[in-house]
Formats: C-alpha cells, structure tokens, sequence
C-alpha cells in the first residue's frame, strides 16, 4: 500500500483535495468517483463500474501478474469430465447459452475486423 500526503485546497466555499493523474487513471476516475464515509476512513470508489474484461483481455491480465495457478493443477485429476450428466438441460438455459455464444462470435468478429483495418 502505498501512502500519499494530500493538502486542502480552497474550491470556492469549500476545500477539497487534488488527485494525483496517475492514480485517477490506475484507479478509474476520470468518469467521476463516489466518496465513502466509513466512520473512521473515507474510501474513494470509481463512479461507474469498471469495464467488464473479455476472454482475452482477462487472459493477458492474468499472464501479466504472472500468479502461480499451479495449485489448480490438482483438479485436473478429480474425474469431474467423466461424470455423467443424465438431467437434462431446460429449454431456456439452452436458448440463452446459444445467445451468449452468438454475442460472442458477433465481439470476436468485430475485433477482427477492427484488426485487419490496423
């Protein structure tokens, strides 16, 4: 954790605080944030939620905090493929689940395109 000194600055009638750049973009604040007042601590929040990752970007991010996943490796050995899945899927669990694949294929075309005009 790293700490940062802040001063009160005069913003008309009321004092406020300045925000370094760079933690307004490593933290998501250049849409707003909401303030938390916690009693004891104030927490800063991004006003709107965080851009949800696709696949890719999610698997990029993970290569690049380098985590140690090995401890995962041991459920390759639980036989959960194996087991026999006799109930049967309901209809509406079908139709959304060809939905998200349509919506996926859709994103994975709209990048592609996006690169070969690279």
């Amino acid at each position: 954790m790293k700490t940062v000194e802040l001063s009160l600055a005069q913003i008309g009638n009321s004092r406020g605080i300045r925000l370094p750049a760079d933690l307004i973009r490593k933290h998501g604040f250049e849409h707003g944030l909401v303030l938390e007042d916690r009693g004891h601590e104030l927490a800063l929040k991004p006003k709107t939620s965080p851009k949800k990752l696709s696949w890719e970007e999610t698997y990029k991010e993970m290569a690049a905090a380098k985590e140690d996943w090995s401890e995962w490796d041991s459920t390759l050995a639980d036989g959960l493929e194996s087991v026999p899945w006799t109930y049967p899927i309901p209809a509406k669990v079908k139709k959304w689940a060809k939905e998200c694949a349509a919506k996926e294929r859709q994103e994975m075309e709209k990048r592609a395109k996006a690169r070969r005009r690279a």
